[in-house]
């Protein structure tokens, strides 16, 4: 980031994302307060210098008194998991749509005499469904298939109306399939490369549903990281710069296709426990076949590229400790 010394909230600051971005943020010499409710995320492994809040990120005097004094804003707080949208409907929608409502109206009445605060948040590949037409670009029509989904477009739609009727500045980044070390295998947060590589290191076989051609833009935390950090700092010039507010979306990925056979196997040889650890099952019923973003417009806007590749990304979570996060942010 440009500048040094600033006061950056992170909601979610707890969670897998939101702890690698903590970490770097204050290697890049920020200051750090984090609101998280712990309901997923874990206070042991954020950077001793943040300062930790625990609170709702959907009651209003929590946000408003996490906002205080700060520079700009990080959103990550949400229920990330579809299986548990799905399970709690009402419960999900209060985190993910009012959570992020009420950011956009603390961010709006932070600092009266200086104006709204620069707000990026995660938004979220599923908004687009089943795409049919790949790579997926921001350009694809909307259609997404849970309420997750249609609670990340429904943020988007406020966050519009945030920049066009409040003068909010945000940013939503549409995160594809995102890993890395300190992902945790036992939580129905995880993907499919954390399991996976939990059980291989473990001696344990793993099941392909179906058969592993469908495909996926894996993307390392790192990366997702530079996009975070990269999309503030880019609010935060333009309002210093007294630009106008404005509202972005854009693809956090790699645009690069990723079979699940392929991720099955490289994992099999860096941990050591081979092909024959791999098995396969039927599918999965609902499953989309395929997804590979377009960062094209990521590329432009904030003039960076996801750098990392897939197989030193994966050695990275296989050889990380437990708990280790600060090398990926």
């Amino acid at each position: 980031m440009e500048e040094r010394g600033k006061t950056i909230l992170v909601t979610g600051g707890c969670g897998f994302i939101g702890t690698h971005l903590c970490h770097a943020l204050v290697n890049a010499g920020q200051r750090v307060r984090i609101l998280d409710d712990l309901s997923s995320g874990k206070a042991a492994g954020i950077p001793e210098a943040a300062d930790l809040l625990i609170g709702d990120v959907a009651d209003p005097v929590a946000v408003a008194d996490a906002m205080a004094g700060v520079d700009g804003v990080v959103h990550l707080a949400a229920i990330a998991s579809v299986e548990l949208c799905n399970q709690s409907w009402v419960r999900s929608h209060r985190t993910n749509l009012t959570g992020t409502l009420t950011v956009m109206e603390a961010a709006r009445d932070a600092a009266p005499d200086a104006g709204p605060l620069p707000v990026v948040w995660a938004s979220s590949a599923a908004i687009y469904g089943a795409a049919r037409t790949l790579p997926i670009s921001e350009r694809t029509v909307p259609a997404p298939l849970s309420p997750y989904g249609a609670d990340k477009l429904a943020g988007e739609l406020h966050g519009s109306a945030a920049a066009d009727i409040f003068g909010v500045p945000n940013t939503a980044l549409r995160f594809f399939n995102v890993y890395g070390p300190g992902q945790d295998p036992k939580s129905p947060y995880s993907g499919v490369i954390s399991i996976f590589a939990d059980r291989l290191a473990a001696g344990q076989g793993i099941t392909i549903n179906g058969d592993g051609g469908q495909s996926r833009d894996f993307i390392y935390v790192g990366d997702v990281v530079r996009a975070l950090m990269t999309s503030l700092d880019r609010l935060m010039r333009r309002q210093r710069l007294e630009q106008p507010a404005g509202f972005d979306a854009m693809n956090v990925c790699t645009g690069r296709a990723v079979t699940v056979e392929v991720l099955a196997r490289t994992l099999a040889a860096l941990t050591g426990a081979g092909d024959s650890a791999i098995s396969y099952g039927p599918p999965r019923d609902g499953d989309i076949r395929d997804s590979v973003g377009d960062a094209s417009r990521m590329q432009r806007l904030l003039g960076i590229r996801a750098e990392t590749v897939f197989e030193d990304g994966l050695r990275a979570l296989v050889e990380a400790r437990p708990g280790q996060v600060a090398s990926a942010g």
